[in-house]
């Protein structure tokens, strides 16, 4: 099964609204098993991003996961993509 790379970038100053769902945003990621890794993206030490390695069918599969993400509803991320990802180490 394909992995794809889930690569968000915050909307500048939103640091808050991160913190404020991100309980929200864990249960969702907890909620799947096509989870394979996750964490923040940093800039500073603060927490600007976010990226996902998933594993699904298809790329249709992946970004209609990622649509349902807490952080996404909130409005906290100025760019998303979901791109095809293939590990070679590691």
């Amino acid at each position: 099964m394909p992995l794809f790379a889930v690569i968000c970038r915050d909307k500048p100053g939103q640091l808050q609204t991160r913190l404020d769902t991100r309980d929200a945003h864990l249960a969702f990621l907890k909620s799947t098993d096509a989870l394979r890794m996750a964490g923040p993206l940093l800039e500073e030490g603060e927490m600007r991003g976010s990226l996902l390695v998933v594993e699904f069918d298809d790329l249709a599969s992946a970004q209609g996961w990622a649509a349902g993400d807490p952080y996404k509803a909130a409005g906290l991320f100025q760019s998303a993509e979901v791109i095809e990802w293939k590990k070679v180490i590691g």
